[in-house]
């Protein structure tokens, strides 16, 4: 029965994609209203809501197709995997879709971002000297480690995202 156990790679990458492309389709709303640089806490917030609920439902349904064809078994072990793993797929499609976004389509991004962050904070009362010295830090950011930031937070994300789900659906084989 092992060697014809399907393979969770394949339901991770199939769902994954599909949530990187309904994200693609979220940000070109947002770059349509021209709302893809403007970052607040309440933005954030609601961002990040979106990306867990996203990642809970986009996970529980791979992990119910896969339990489908798997005899109706998945062990909570295969549908952490599938659940992480459809999050690193669409983390690594929103992350393209980001830097085509910011380097091909709209290269200012990065300078709109910055000068609406600065507004932000001389708003909240932070100096002017601090507001020049955070945006100086922020222009000479690197854009590998934010890339590697971001596939570390799709994992994280995809893992507690995946934890429950996978508790809920997992069904294994009654060995008596």
């Amino acid at each position: 029965m092992e060697e014809n156990q399907p393979k969770t790679g394949k339901f991770a990458l199939k769902y994954g994609i599909i949530l990187g492309v309904i994200g693609i389709v979220l940000s070109l709303m947002l770059y349509s209203q021209d709302l893809h640089y403007q970052i607040d806490l309440k933005r954030l917030f609601i961002n990040l809501l979106l990306s867990l609920t996203f990642i809970v439902v986009g996970g529980s349904l791979a992990m119910i197709e896969f339990r489908k064809v798997n005899n109706d078994l998945i062990s909570f072990r295969q549908g952490l995997k599938i659940g992480v793993g459809v999050a690193l797929v669409s983390g690594i499609i929103g992350i393209l879709f980001n830097f085509i976004l910011t380097e091909i389509i709209d290269p200012e991004t990065t300078e709109k971002a910055i000068n609406y962050a600065s507004e932000m904070m001389l708003d909240a009362g932070m100096s002017k000297n601090d507001v020049d010295k955070a945006m100086e830090d922020q222009k000479n950011q690197n854009p590998f480690k934010q890339l590697g930031m971001g596939l570390i937070f799709s994992i994280i994300l995809g893992f507690i995202g995946s934890i429950i789900p996978a508790l809920i659906i997992k069904k294994q084989e009654n060995l008596n």
